[in-house]
């Protein structure tokens, strides 16, 4: 029945471990599984009505709220990324992290989440970023999409992390265990 086992469990004859998206190609074998069947998309629901919560906060977020702002019972997916404060970067260990914000970077919020929601067959967004001192292990971002289905979420997601992370001016300062200090990403 398995043909082989592998880090996260035994894996079906035929499957590859791979990332998890429909754009991925099927084994070349003579036993792969189809692609996913396309979906009928939901009806488009307003942008305004699938933003449903973008804030930046000097505080611990709770990702159980944000989570909870996109209640939904059409939604039979909720995709959650929690991006946190890790103890090391590019071969240096951190012992402390900031974020500040530009005026700007709420709104720059709204406008990727907006373009978000209208890009993907969503059913509601969320982010919350803090700025301000982090903790080693606490949340920095939270992101959450909901959809009808687990693909559209994943990828709403996905873009909408990657989208923020690229285009709103919210600005990362290290300190290294040797006493250096740095700002990431800032050329």
């Amino acid at each position: 029945m398995f043909a082989e086992s592998g880090a996260h469990g035994p894996r079906a004859a035929g499957t590859t471990l791979g990332r998890m998206c429909p754009e991925t190609p099927a084994a070349e074998t003579a036993d792969a599984v189809p692609a996913r069947p396309d979906r009928v998309p939901d009806p488009p629901r307003p942008v305004g009505d699938v933003v449903r919560l973008v804030d930046v906060v000097e505080h611990a977020i709770d990702v159980e709220q944000v989570t909870a702002s996109l209640d939904d019972l059409a939604a039979g997916a909720v995709c959650v990324f929690v991006g946190r404060v890790r103890d090391h970067d590019e071969g240096h260990d951190v012992t402390g992290l900031s974020y500040e914000a530009h005026p700007t970077a709420l709104a720059r919020m709204r406008e990727v989440c907006e373009r978000v929601a209208a890009a993907h067959d969503v059913r509601g967004i969320a982010v919350v970023h803090r700025t301000g001192d982090i903790p080693i292990g606490e949340a920095a971002v939270v992101g959450v999409a909901s959809a009808a289905h687990r693909w559209e979420s994943f990828r709403a997601t996905e873009d909408l992390i990657d989208t923020l992370k690229a285009e709103v001016p919210i600005w990362k300062h290290q300190t290294y265990a040797s006493g250096d200090t740095g700002w990431v990403g800032v050329d």
